[in-house]
């Protein structure tokens, strides 16, 4: 019996599109002989659709023609499976659209990507591919993310944080903090972005000011850290959970200014290209890069070294994608962030090492329902009479 398997997508996210591209690329390759493949379309307000034009990327030009096709359906707990519940439900005929044996997320971005649907797929008690809540929430959380890896000697840069109410409340004392704390060249990030969104690099009063004030219209915090000028961007992915971690090639994204931009890792349509189309509709996959990346034997195995630990120390799981900086002025080597469902799920990193994109989507089912076996043996209740001894009544209330 094939395994049921439904592909989660969109979302209310600013990298909504990018999800759509990434999904849609991910349903074309898994194994039709082994598994059964459901896509559902998460709108921007949350809701859920089914149907079979959810899996053509042509009809995404027209989402409300789209969703007059579709279907909306609920998802339901039913034990160990997931029933997606036709809603409004119809007082005759067929109440449950499909029933779906593991949750499989392609999902980018804050309100989602950062644990909330993990959160849903947990609640439930449904097997699902990739990391779990923590690690999803720590690893949108820039700051965070940096704090848990300095603390175990992960190497990052600096930072500071900066809210948007102090910024409201007295721009110039955000401006002098990161001007005597940094200094320029500075880099200002949205704290919890993905797909370089919101993110500028600042070189005067007037430029940080106007990241600043860019930065804070995605994200009620941002990261100030020193810009690192002769940089080499070097990303890798790992593969794997808690008892085993394999790294893949290494790629070197081609920069088209000072950072990695929006533009060059989603609509550059570069020369190096792997996947079936390129531009948009082949999402990370069409970034212009070289692979392998052009570094040294020795700068390879640092980062192979720390693409690891920052997985284990974040307890991460299924794929992601760990973004190194380089300076070469000082020859240090920096995490720069992690993605926890990276764009086109790295496939192409691991096509570069022997792993084709179907056998990667095979892996990552595997894994999500070995942790869901592993959770079994686990105790998540402890039984006791505390509810024979408490008296909510009376001025005490119940609080103990």
């Amino acid at each position: 019996m094939k395994i049921r398997v439904g592909v989660f997508f969109g979302g209310n996210s600013t990298e909504h599109e990018i999800s759509i591209i990434s999904a849609l690329q991910a349903l074309e390759n898994f194994d039709r002989d082994v598994y059964d493949v459901l896509p559902i379309y998460i709108t921007k307000n949350n809701l859920f659709y089914v149907g079979n034009d959810i899996g053509n990327i042509d009809k995404y030009k027209n989402i409300s023609e789209l969703l007059s096709t579709s279907t909306r359906v609920v998802p339901i707990n039913n034990g160990n499976t997931l029933d997606l519940m036709i809603y409004p439900p119809k007082t005759f005929g067929q109440k449950i659209f499909a029933t779906i044996d593991v949750a499989f997320p392609i999902v980018h971005g804050t309100n989602i990507e950062d644990g909330t649907l993990a959160g849903l797929f947990k609640m439930n008690s449904i097997p699902f591919v990739g990391s779990d809540v923590t690690a999803s929430a720590v690893g949108m959380d820039k700051y965070v993310m940096k704090c848990v890896l300095k603390d175990n000697d992960v190497p990052v840069l600096d930072c500071i944080l900066a809210n948007k109410n102090e910024f409201e409340t007295n721009e110039q004392k955000v401006l002098e903090k990161i001007k005597t704390k940094i200094g320029f060249p500075v880099i200002i990030k949205p704290i919890n972005l993905g797909s370089s969104i919101g993110i500028k690099i600042a070189k005067n009063d007037s430029t940080l000011l106007e990241a600043l004030k860019n930065a804070f219209m995605f994200s009620p915090q941002i990261l100030a850290e020193r810009a690192v000028t002769n940089l080499k961007e070097i990303n890798i992915s790992v593969l794997g959970d808690e008892d085993n971690q394999e790294v893949s090639e290494c790629e070197e994204p081609v920069l088209s200014q000072d950072i990695l931009s929006f533009e060059d890792k989603y609509m550059s349509g570069g020369s190096k290209k792997t996947g079936a189309d390129a531009g948009s509709k082949s999402g990370m996959a069409s970034l212009s890069r070289k692979i392998p990346a052009n570094i040294t034997a020795e700068q390879l195995a640092t980062v192979q070294k720390y693409a690891k630990e920052t997985f284990k120390c974040l307890n991460c799981h299924g794929v992601v994608r760990i973004d190194f900086m380089i300076d070469q002025d000082q020859d240090k080597i920096y995490v720069n962030e992690i993605n926890t469902i990276p764009g086109s799920l790295s496939f192409y990193l691991w096509k570069a090492k022997g792993v084709e994109y179907k056998d990667l989507l095979d892996k990552l089912i595997k894994l999500g329902l070995k942790r869901k076996r592993k959770q079994e043996d686990l105790t998540f209740s402890f039984e006791s009479n505390v509810l024979s001894h408490v008296n909510i009544g009376g001025s005490k209330g119940g609080k103990m």
